[in-house]
């Protein structure tokens, strides 16, 4: 039995065709096949935080071309030789004796043997429209702290974001969901908060003012143009990736993330939010891009 390794990932470059060699082929239990190989360009779902949405493609094999129905992140246990996908992996990245890897489901059984080659090809129309969503998220939410840092915190809050405002969306937010050209944040305004010393009855009243006043930012910040690059410690799978861009005064901004994004701010011709209240509790933050 051969061994596998991670799965290495080129979506953050990004790349939307490969060549990749054969890792595991085996039934799915859902039907189809579930096919691993040692690189990818597609993007999985991840199992923890399943914000960002699945790439969508096809698997060429010898001029044959088959869908790719869904794109799942998997972990191989090397001892038993052992395929878990999603939300049945038992363990954590880099646990010793497992790999991580990308998994790809075809509705169509394939039979492939380990050390075959492929054609991988990645719907590059919806990457790019999932990407200007997802970047148009991180804008958003700095734009949203921008906003509130002066004006509606009362005392001093520990927590800052990356551009050095109060991180109301790291305290708030409780969902991010990423779809095409879109990104959707759902904040929950609370009694912690307002003891860490948001005024969210000032928020609430004036909305309307901070919605245009983040939008009047996010147009600043997309006329300049700025490039967007993925800083990647690795090429596996579970290496850290980060999204940066020098928004203000040439300070990078350096965020986290795991997703697919955009090369340049210069990609929009539209980024701008609209807030959807649910309860004095609940607020929704849309941000709607276009390229």
């Amino acid at each position: 039995m051969s061994v596998v390794t991670p799965t290495q990932v080129l979506f953050a470059q990004p790349q939307w065709q490969a060549r990749a060699e054969v890792q595991l082929c085996i039934p799915a239990e859902c039907g189809g096949s579930w096919l691993v190989t040692d690189k990818t360009p597609f993007h999985p779902v991840s199992h923890i935080w399943p914000d960002h949405p699945a790439d969508h493609g096809s698997v060429v094999i010898n001029d044959h071309c088959y869908e790719v129905a869904g794109c799942y992140t998997g972990a191989v246990e090397l001892a038993s030789g052992n395929l878990f996908v999603g939300k049945d992996i038992p363990v954590k990245r880099d646990t010793e004796g497992w790999v991580f890897v990308v998994v790809h489901h075809t509705e169509h059984a394939l039979e492939l043997a380990a050390g075959s080659l492929v054609e991988l090809d990645v719907d590059k129309v919806r990457q790019q429209a999932l990407s200007r969503g997802h970047s148009g998220g991180h804008l958003s939410s700095l734009a949203l702290n921008k906003v509130l840092h002066h004006d509606f915190w009362r005392k001093d809050a520990s927590r800052k974001d990356e551009m050095g405002h109060y991180d109301f969306h790291s305290y708030a937010q409780t969902e991010s969901r990423v779809s095409e050209d879109c990104s959707t944040d759902t904040y929950r305004l609370g009694k912690t908060l307002r003891k860490r010393g948001l005024n969210s009855a000032d928020l609430l009243q004036r909305l309307d003012e901070v919605e245009t006043r983040i939008n009047q930012q996010l147009e600043i910040w997309r006329q300049a143009g700025a490039a967007v690059v993925m800083r990647c410690e690795g090429k596996a799978l579970t290496d850290s990736r980060y999204w940066q861009c020098e928004l203000e005064g040439g300070v990078l901004i350096e965020i986290p993330c795991g997703g697919t994004h955009i090369g340049s701010l210069a990609d929009y011709s539209k980024i701008a939010v609209e807030f959807q209240l649910v309860s004095e509790q609940e607020l929704i933050m849309v941000t709607k891009t276009a390229g």
